[in-house]
């Protein structure tokens, strides 16, 4: 029978690692908001997301001025980050506030984000890293942005039609598609260049 990994209670009581850990538990909320939204469950969505987007600032923030960064935060982070993009992503198509050339800008981030993710782990065994570039940052940035203008673009048309949050919205989502295509492209270079190698090597 496998023994169970035991986690020092600091480590799982942080507040850091407490608000990555929301940011997981809040994704079957948001879906739930979403999967059939009118004006109430749009804008409690879109509150969510914000709060759940001011975490991911946080979480870090305070695990590096405190001093309390733990391999259980360094792997929660971005798992909980592509979670709640994912699950946010699939729901705006869903109810059509991502729909028609804008699905292949959705899939673009989506594939980018499974295939860093698996280069990720790849190249973790080799005990190579990938940092995060600053043009990454701002993808973030702009992923960010877009999902929230348009979950809020889901309820304006009810409160304030002339609010453009779907088209500032669409227009976030092929910026942070263009610059995923750019930022993937450079992580992909390096890790097949740490394969070549490892293949040489071998």
């Amino acid at each position: 029978m496998a023994k169970a990994i035991a986690y020092p209670r600091g480590v799982l009581s942080s507040l850091p690692n407490l608000l990555t850990l929301s940011r997981v538990l809040a994704v079957p909320l948001l879906v739930a908001l979403l999967w059939d939204p009118g004006l109430a469950s749009a804008l409690a969505a879109f509150v969510l997301f914000c709060v759940a987007g001011a975490t991911d600032y946080l979480d870090g923030y305070l695990a590096r001025a405190r001093g309390t960064v733990s391999k259980l935060g360094v792997f929660l982070d971005p798992v909980a980050d592509k979670i709640m993009v994912a699950a946010t992503i699939v729901m705006l198509v869903h109810v059509g506030a991502v729909h028609g050339l804008a699905v292949i800008a959705a899939l673009v981030i989506l594939l980018r984000e499974i295939t860093v993710s698996g280069l990720r782990e790849y190249l973790a065994g080799l005990r190579v890293s990938l940092p995060v570039s600053r043009l990454a940052k701002w993808k973030t940035a702009f992923q960010m942005i877009a999902l929230g203008a348009l979950i809020l673009g889901i309820a304006t048309p009810q409160f304030a039609p002339w609010l453009p949050a779907q088209a500032v919205g669409i227009a976030c989502l092929w910026a942070a598609a263009v610059v995923t295509l750019i930022t993937g492209y450079d992580y992909l270079r390096v890790g097949l260049k740490h394969m070549a190698e490892g293949a040489e090597a071998a």
